[in-house]
């Protein structure tokens, strides 16, 4: 269906809210469900089934079209992505499926590697992270594989601080009409994605490029890169470790994109 033929049934269903033009609104957009699915499985890698996320998914978007106000200026693929993504993580924390042992390690982690750069002036290799941790560097790739959904927690926990009205921290600078502010914060938001990036290692960055400018799958990238997707999960979240402090409060426009 294109944007006139949706248009159209919103209009019907604002005026009817018929259960009929409710189920067609829910076929309609089911497909993003996917989509916000399979970017926030990016992140959480094998720790949570993907038909598992869509299933939570799907209540998301039910609540997004129940309260959705079509008079405001904000796009329904937006508004429905956050309560989509909302629903999914208020789900695993409900589950709990996040040990105090691996926030423990989170915040050793990023400890570790604010000294390490405080101190050398550089950015911190795995190499010496976990010499600073005091494992090995075996030991501290399985440590960043755990770390996958307290990160979509963090991001999560940032978009909804950043933002009230549902329009979702990506879009704010690119959408509304930029006054000499908006303009500086856009200059210095790419200055300090450009800077992150040059932490990373080439193929940390390419996943990095991939997945969040050209918004590809993990399936898709880890065709074009000739590794496992596990191998791209795991080069994806020792990517956003290592940006995490240099973006500091930009980190949610990463995840405002799920």
């Amino acid at each position: 269906m294109d944007d006139v033929g949706r248009q159209k049934l919103w209009n019907e269903y604002s005026k009817t809210k018929s259960p009929q033009l409710r189920e067609k609104i829910i076929v309609e957009y089911a497909p993003l469900v996917k989509v916000v699915a399979g970017r926030l499985s990016m992140y959480l890698g094998y720790n949570v089934e993907y038909d598992d996320l869509v299933g939570y998914g799907v209540f998301g978007l039910i609540d997004a079209i129940d309260k959705f106000n079509p008079d405001k200026a904000v796009k329904f693929e937006t508004y429905a992505s956050l309560r989509i993504r909302g629903a999914i993580l208020d789900q695993i924390r409900k589950m709990d499926w996040i040990p105090r042992t691996i926030r423990q390690k989170q915040r050793q982690i990023d400890d570790a590697i604010k000294k390490i750069e405080s101190e050398t002036g550089e950015s911190a290799s795995d190499e010496k992270v976990a010499k600073e941790l005091g494992i090995t560097e075996n030991e501290y790739a399985d440590w960043q594989s755990q770390m996958a959904v307290t990160n979509v927690i963090s991001l999560d926990e940032f978009n909804e601080n950043s933002t009230e009205d549902g329009s979702g921290g990506r879009e704010t600078i690119a959408d509304n009409k930029a006054g000499p502010e908006e303009v500086l914060e856009e200059k210095e938001l790419k200055k300090t994605l450009a800077d992150a990036l040059e932490l990373l290692t080439e193929k940390e960055r390419k996943v990095i490029v991939l997945y969040y400018y050209e918004e590809l799958t993990l399936k898709e990238i880890s065709n074009i890169l000739e590794v496992s997707e596990s191998r791209v999960s795991q080069l994806h979240i020792k990517g956003l470790a290592k940006m995490k402090t240099k973006l500091g409060k930009y980190m949610g426009v990463l995840g405002a994109g799920a």
